[in-house]
């Protein structure tokens, strides 16, 4: 399995951005779709966004679209997500991860994804 670490998170206004990163160890990276998660007290995990292996494609989660941009630098084996406009309701603990290798398409569907990081906190304030 992939290793992944996110980073990235913290305390922000309403209204604010803030940059998620994930970085992945492996000499594959190139090969998975990469996605977000995230789960705000109290409730279950719930997708947020997923990108292909060449990030030529992209699924968001309604709640999330068009304020929230995921990219992906595989040079880098990184794994970015543009949180803008931020709402209270955001606040939870994102995960990064990764499909399987030779599982290269978006997929909303937790049980698609083998490697998780360990979450980093995103607080969003009134």
């Amino acid at each position: 399995q992939v290793q992944l670490v996110e980073s990235g998170g913290g305390l922000v206004q309403a209204g604010g951005s803030l940059r998620l990163s994930c970085a992945a160890s492996g000499r594959t990276f190139s090969n998975y779709a990469m996605g977000w998660f995230r789960q705000a007290p109290g409730k279950e995990r719930e997708f947020v966004v997923c990108i292909n292996w060449n990030g030529s494609t992209t699924l968001y989660a309604a709640s999330v679209k068009g304020r929230f941009t995921i990219s992906r630098d595989n040079a880098k084996n990184t794994v970015y997500l543009q949180m803008n406009s931020l709402k209270p309701e955001d606040t939870a603990v994102y995960y990064c991860a990764a499909r399987n290798s030779g599982s290269r398409y978006i997929t909303d569907r937790e049980n698609n994804f083998g490697s998780w990081g360990q979450g980093t906190q995103v607080t969003v304030s009134s």
